[in-house]
């Protein structure tokens, strides 16, 4: 099959990129696993081949992605012209509303800690109307709704969301599923637009164009206004009535800040037992200590996309016979899970950007001031590594031909700057599941 991120950057086969892409061998064929585990399995379970292109059509047109909507639209009209007519719709109404009511880029979405309530940023929400629930259905419906959490405003998940899908009649699986689709295509379509924009940079190198940085919302009124749909008396309704198959995990020590470690994670859905766990989903998990771990036993409910994700990020992240040093890889990864707002992936990979670079004090002033452009931490390269990370966990992406200049100007080669985008993007999607499927905790001292 041709693979489908060369396919959305424009990139041939043999090209130089591709051969660049080519030193990260077992992400490029994993990341290609993953749309086809998500995407054109051989087994659709409780997701039609129809549902998953409506969905992945969907969140293209949210991360303005031109090339990738059309891409699964033409996918979809395959399967249902009317449900690809009827996406069109929604996402003129869902992008009109975006246009008229938010004069920032996402990522949306309030924090649950009134220390970080200073960087809440609102954006609109969207609701399935009920002449496209007609032609969609209930359960597609939902799944349109989670994926437009997904894509703008990740920070904004609450339990309430999994009682939402679970009562529209999404199962556990299917669930999980449906959040390593929409995350998949946060990195999938991040990625092919850099790449697209390291095809078309000119050589002569010019000044970047400072990208604007979300802007915080202090307003209270606002600020619940944001949380209306977690909050809603819908999905407290649907979290009653789903009871135990949703943990909401009332007494948990939540952390208030962002932190180099010491956090651990909770699911809101049940993940499958240890003692549970199938030969292929054991396989899936790639380390067999994995199976002690909550997050990677709920992930373990769609094995091949467990499994091509994992070998996508060691990858990436491991591989250093070459290209980006492991420090500026973990800076990217940090960069992303703090403007998305994950604090459990900003404490884990913020600890390891520290450990491989000796900039504790740096890396806690990055979690405590934010994200800013242009970036000043007094180090070329990592001023580049974090402008660029921030321009592309932006959404939509502002990520261009400007950045891969300041990257080559920081001295970074093009097969270091596609290492950037790969930390950046994957982070998309890690920190997607991470909010969507469960919340950090502070961990008790020695735990």
């Amino acid at each position: 099959m041709t693979d489908i991120i060369n396919t959305l950057a424009g990139i041939a086969a043999h090209d130089p990129l591709d051969v660049l892409r080519d030193h990260r061998a077992q992400a490029k064929e994993n990341a290609q696993r993953s749309f086809e585990a998500l995407l054109e399995p051989a087994e659709t379970g409780g997701i039609s081949y129809r549902d998953r292109y409506t969905v992945a059509a969907f969140t293209a047109g949210l991360l303005g992605a031109p090339a990738a909507e059309e891409f699964y639209r033409d996918l979809l009209r395959d399967e249902d012209e009317v449900a690809s007519w009827a996406i069109a719709e929604l996402l003129d109404e869902a992008l009109a509303e975006l246009d008229s009511r938010s004069s920032v880029r996402g990522p949306y979405g309030t924090f649950e800690s009134a220390d970080l309530a200073a960087e809440n940023v609102v954006g609109p929400w969207f609701t399935v109307e009920k002449n496209s629930i007609e032609v969609l259905g209930p359960l597609l419906a939902a799944g349109l709704e989670f994926a437009h959490l997904l894509a703008l405003h990740p920070r904004d998940a609450r339990p309430e969301h999994m009682a939402l899908l679970l009562d529209a009649g999404w199962d556990e699986d299917s669930i999980v599923t449906l959040a390593q689709l929409v995350s998949f295509l946060n990195f999938q379509i991040r990625i092919s637009t850099g790449l697209t924009a390291l095809a078309h940079a000119p050589a002569a190198a010019q000044a970047p164009v400072a990208d604007e940085a979300p802007e915080a919302v202090n307003d209270v009124g606002e600020t619940t206004s944001a949380r209306e749909p977690a909050a809603s008396s819908k999905g407290s309704e649907a979290l009653a009535r789903v009871g135990e198959r949703v943990s909401a995990h009332p007494e948990l020590s939540r952390p208030k800040l962002f932190q180099q470690s010491g956090l651990g994670w909770v699911p809101w859905i049940a993940p499958v037992a240890e003692a549970d766990l199938s030969d292929a989903q054991r396989e899936a998990l790639i380390e067999a200590g994995r199976a002690k771990n909550p997050y990677f036993r709920l992930l373990a409910r769609d094995p091949a996309a467990l499994q091509a994700r994992t070998l996508t990020d060691l990858d990436i992240f491991f591989n250093t016979t070459d290209g980006l040093g492991r420090a500026e890889r973990e800076l990217a990864a940090t960069v992303a899970s703090r403007l998305n707002g994950c604090l459990f992936c900003a404490s884990i990979h913020s600890d390891r950007a520290t450990e491989e670079s000796g900039r504790r004090d740096l890396m806690q002033t990055l979690l405590d001031m934010g994200i800013e452009t242009p970036s000043n931490l007094g180090d070329p390269v990592w001023d580049a590594v974090v402008d660029a990370s921030v321009a592309l966990t932006l959404t939509p992406q502002t990520f261009g031909p400007s950045h891969v200049n300041a990257l080559r100007e920081a001295s970074l080669e093009d097969g270091d700057i596609i290492d950037v985008l790969g930390c950046a993007a994957f982070f998309n999607w890690a920190n997607r599941l991470m909010l969507s499927l469960g919340e950090p905790e502070v961990l008790a001292p020695g735990k």
